[in-house]
């Protein structure tokens, strides 16, 4: 990546299912609205593209070049991706596996996991959430070349990971990354 962009990359992409639904309550844009509201009054840059657009474009090829083309504008100009994870994730083929190609293997920035209906308060094995990982961060994972924390839909764990990751500052672990339990001791949720 050229030197100039890099410099300029300070936003947190956020990345999430739209569940080919035009209603934003009834996919996972819901996650997406609750951090910005988590983050109302502190600066927290986020990047992201309307859920309403991503379907549009789905049935019209011309609009998806489109949005492809603003999405990795907003790729290049982030430090992380934070990638909500729900139940139908990895039922995505279009856009979320091109936000996570993109963000690993052009831009080289990390991924915080986040999974929003797993019943977990802490991860300590990412491993077991496999089944809910979409292919393209699956095979990532496996070939070394994403680097991931993976993390419950809790705003302290989130808050942490998106000041404390960036293309410059990767988590432990390569695409397996985790919070020790002293972490979510302080997170408050141990």
């Amino acid at each position: 990546m050229d030197e100039a962009l890099m410099a300029y990359r300070n936003g947190t992409y956020i990345a999430f299912h739209a569940e080919g639904k035009t209603d934003p309550t009834a996919s996972d844009i819901k996650y997406y609205r609750t951090l910005k509201m988590w983050h109302a009054s502190d600066g927290t840059d986020f990047k992201f593209v309307n859920s309403h657009d991503k379907v549009a474009a789905v049935r019209d090829g011309s609009k998806a070049e489109t949005i492809k083309r603003s999405l990795r504008e907003r790729l290049d100009n982030s430090k992380n991706m934070v990638l909500i994870i729900g139940p139908t994730t990895k039922l995505d083929t279009d856009f979320v596996p091109y936000e996570i190609a993109y963000a690993v293997d052009r831009c080289g920035i990390p991924i915080i996991a986040t999974y929003t209906s797993t019943g977990y308060t802490v991860i300590r094995e990412p491993k077991a959430l496999s089944a809910w990982w979409p292919a393209a961060l699956s095979s990532r994972i496996a070939n070394g070349t994403a680097s991931v924390i993976h993390i419950p839909f809790k705003q302290a764990a989130i808050d942490c990971a998106i000041g404390q990751f960036s293309h410059n500052s990767l988590p432990l672990g390569g695409g397996l990354g985790i919070y020790s339990d002293a972490a979510y001791r302080e997170f408050g949720l141990l």
